[in-house]
């Protein structure tokens, strides 16, 4: 439901950068359904990529084979997002506050964490100068959080226009898709405010999945089930990459390894 919703959200003609993940397959869900026209842009410097299976990282070669065009990840930076020309930026997290703030660096103090997580990549970038973000990532009271133990990419910081007083170029996370229901910013606070839910998910239980008092919209909309074909679509590119996957490990497993005697030779 998280995938479908997100991929629902993007728009034919729509240039996109896209990471790893749930904002993948989203992505290359609507690419095969109802916006074939959109260009993908992944981090590595892949675009217009039209991958047949989904990455495994940014740097997988599908992306490359599939792209229109393959440029430096400083020409992705500069040419690309900082000139405004990214319509929509996908990005996930490990937590979120109330004004879409996000940590993607560490649990618990920076000096000792808990645990490191992956860091921020490209993702501050993304946030700042996309036109748009999306996020998507599952919610509990652990990821839903009202404090960052760090922020890693800014959202609209501590909300009631400070973003826009920054003159931060990007418009900020319009959407928050969770595995629960859909958020967007109220116009405001730019709070996050539950505006849809999934069929037989109940707002007490999105509610006790938040580390926060929840803001509802006034009328809430149930979020649509999948069509027949957006099942099969979705279902058969996970078929189509769990199977290249495997023969990747097969061919792995099969190539000999070079003696260190020869390697040093």
């Amino acid at each position: 439901m998280m995938t479908i919703a997100a991929a629902r959200l993007i728009w034919p003609g729509c240039v996109c950068f896209v990471g790893i993940g749930v904002p993948s397959a989203a992505a290359n869900l609507a690419r095969l359904t109802h916006a074939p026209d959109m260009v993908l842009i992944y981090e590595s410097g892949g675009i217009g990529t039209q991958p047949r299976v989904l990455p495994l990282s940014i740097g997988d070669g599908e992306l490359a084979e599939t792209a229109t065009a393959v440029v430096s990840l400083p020409e992705i930076f500069s040419y690309w997002l900082q000139a405004g020309r990214i319509d929509l930026g996908f990005l996930g997290a490990a937590q979120i506050d109330r004004f879409g703030n996000l940590n993607t660096t560490v649990i618990g103090g920076y000096a000792k964490p808990k645990t490191r997580l992956p860091g921020a990549g490209g993702a501050p970038e993304i946030a700042l100068h996309a036109k748009q973000i999306f996020v998507v990532l599952k919610q509990s009271p652990r990821s839903f959080v009202a404090k960052l133990d760090f922020c890693t990419s800014a959202g609209f910081l501590n909300g009631h226009g400070e973003r826009a007083r920054r003159a931060i170029a990007g418009a900020g996370p319009q959407v928050v898709i969770t595995d629960l229901g859909v958020f967007k910013p109220a116009a405001d606070s730019q709070e996050l405010t539950l505006v849809a839910r999934y069929e037989n998910v109940s707002v007490d239980k999105i509610r006790q999945a938040t580390g926060w008092p929840l803001a509802i919209a006034d009328n809430i909309d149930v979020v649509a089930t999948p069509t027949a074909d957006e099942l099969r679509v979705l279902r058969d590119l996970h078929k189509r990459t769990e199977i290249a996957h495997a023969g990747d490990v097969l061919r792995s497993r099969k190539t000999p390894r070079p003696l260190t005697s020869q390697v040093n030779a």
